[in-house]
């Protein structure tokens, strides 16, 4: 085992834990995947806790997608496979059961083309814009279909009524994508009911223009 993978080992358990005491999923909960420097992957085990992961007992997969080590693999790999053979830039992979975004996905008026409103510029830049998906149940393959007809256009999913989806560049990339989309959702659910001032049209074109945010 490479020196690289060691660290990838312990920064997934590190970010895990981190997300696991503030709250941002619980219980056994949630899943993560990140691309080894051989092509290959680490994944969290099925039914393990975010709280108490052991890099030494984490998923491995080579390049060709066979388990070659560490524990079962969670039962979402069909929607982390999706992103990966979706979009060329995932190296990472966070799926939370966020509780502010999943009241969220169970409001009528959301936006399933747009989920998260415009309320600051920081979900904007790094999430683009967020598919709202049909519900389905966990572990489902239909998930992962789901996501490839999206054709990559998007680096973030919600599934409603069950979590975030987030793909990002790196592992860190995608843990604070994601945590950004739960604190929007937080903020949306507080304002709820309130004429809220949100950012106008042209205020979100500059921030995409500025930071070449992905927005289909």
């Amino acid at each position: 085992m490479s020196s690289k993978e060691n660290q990838l080992r312990e920064q997934i358990c590190l970010m895990a834990k981190s997300m696991f005491d503030r709250g941002l999923t619980c219980g056994s909960s949630g899943n993560i995947s990140a691309r080894t420097e051989d092509g290959g992957l680490l994944v969290t085990p099925t039914g393990s806790c975010f709280g108490r992961l052991d890099p030494a007992t984490l998923s491995r997969f080579d390049q060709h997608g066979t388990l070659i080590d560490g524990l079962q693999p969670t039962k979402e790999m069909s929607l982390h496979e999706a992103f990966y053979h979706t979009r060329s830039s995932a190296n990472a992979i966070v799926h939370l059961h966020g509780t502010c975004s999943v009241a969220m996905s169970m409001m009528p008026d959301v936006n399933e083309d747009n989920f998260l409103p415009p309320l600051t510029p920081y979900s904007i830049m790094k999430l683009g814009k967020v598919k709202l998906l049909p519900y389905f149940i966990p572990g489902d393959s239909k998930t992962g279909d789901a996501i490839r007809g999206l054709a990559g256009k998007r680096s973030a999913v919600m599934l409603a009524n069950h979590g975030p989806v987030v793909a990002g560049k790196d592992l860190e990339a995608a843990v604070y994508a994601i945590e950004e989309l739960e604190e929007t959702a937080k903020l949306a659910m507080m304002m709820r009911g309130f004429d809220a001032k949100m950012l106008n049209e042209a205020q979100i074109q500059k921030i995409i223009s500025k930071f070449n945010v992905e927005w289909d």
